[in-house]
């Protein structure tokens, strides 16, 4: 079964300290969190294909307490936060960037040829091209449908033997029509 690590921030969830106007789904210390639309049927759906683990750049107390709280009880194989990270300063912007190293996932025992990274900052996977799937950043949009549509595409490359080697770029030009 490969393996399928997601994103939190603006991939599964929008967290702000600005109210939006609806109610959010949760809050969690100063912030409001609104969950994507479909997580729940994408959660539940894809721990049926993939062994589904958590990796996020914000710190590891937000990071426990969104999975607690998530709307499909996942068990993930792991929940790495921001202490998982290599930090790395973009010299043109002069900013930190939190990079998902997935050297330290295959550490594990795991394949890199069997790793998906569902993640909406792709600066964060430079080193890991091959295994990124990259969604559009969710900022809160109730009539959002990536989630719907991504949980088609993973479905049908769930038993692929080389992740790495599979074109991904495009991935919604056959699942958004």
């Amino acid at each position: 079964m490969n393996l399928l690590i997601l994103d939190i921030d603006e991939t599964l969830l929008y967290a702000t300290k600005k109210k939006l106007p609806r109610d959010c789904d949760l809050v969690i210390g100063p912030y409001n969190i609104y969950f994507r639309p479909h997580l729940s049927r994408f959660l539940r759906e894809l721990a049926s294909f993939y062994e589904l683990a958590i990796w996020t750049s914000s710190g590891s107390r937000f990071a426990e307490a969104v999975i607690d709280h998530l709307p499909f009880h996942i068990q993930p194989s792991f929940i790495w936060s921001r202490n998982r990270c290599t930090q790395k300063t973009d010299w043109e912007t002069r900013e930190s960037i939190f990079v998902k190293d997935l050297k330290k996932v295959k550490r594990l025992g795991y394949d890199l040829g069997r790793i998906l990274i569902v993640d909406d900052s792709p600066e964060k996977i430079y080193r890991n091209y091959g295994n990124h799937i990259h969604v559009e950043p969710f900022i809160g949009d109730p009539n959002d449908n990536e989630l719907y549509f991504l949980q088609k595409y993973l479905k049908s490359i769930a038993d692929a033997d080389n992740v790495r080697s599979m074109e991904k770029r495009f991935w919604r030009s056959n699942y958004k029509t």
